[in-house]
Parts: structure tokens; sequence; C-alpha cells
């Protein structure tokens, strides 16, 4: 049981931390091209109101596939 609640945590912070990779972009490339801005929430946790399967997994599944980018990218210049 307490493995569970260690990958969801950790599932949790790689959601937030490639929700916010994201919005960062995101918002500098929607100010540059003139484009209406998505709020920080919608980053990580989805569209709001939308019953599109691919709005409610799609999401965190980026978020994930960023995070492991972000971390190799940083352990690469590190080492």
């Amino acid at each position: 049981m307490l493995d569970f609640f260690g990958f969801e945590i950790l599932y949790l912070i790689c959601n937030f931390i490639g929700g916010t990779i994201r919005w960062i972009y995101g918002s500098i490339y929607r100010t540059i091209f003139r484009k209406p801005k998505f709020k920080y929430k919608e980053y990580v946790f989805g569209i709001e109101n939308s019953k599109n399967h691919f709005d409610i997994f799609g999401h965190h599944f980026n978020n994930l596939i960023i995070t492991v980018l972000f971390i190799a990218i940083i352990v690469s210049i590190l080492s």
C-alpha cells in the first residue's frame, strides 16, 4: 500500500513539473503569436468541462513525458 501512495505522489509531482513547463512554453508562444492563453490549471489538470478522453488523460500523459525529457536533459547537462 505504501508503494502505491509513493507512486501516486511521484506521478503528481511529475504532472505539476510537466504542466508548469508546458504553461511557461505555451504562455510565451501564445504571447508572441497573439493567440488566446490557457489557464495554468488547464495545463496541469486538462481542459475544464470536457468529456473528451484525450482531454482527461492526454494532458497527464504529456506532462509525464515532458517531465521525463526535462530530467533527461538536466542529467545530460550535469554529467
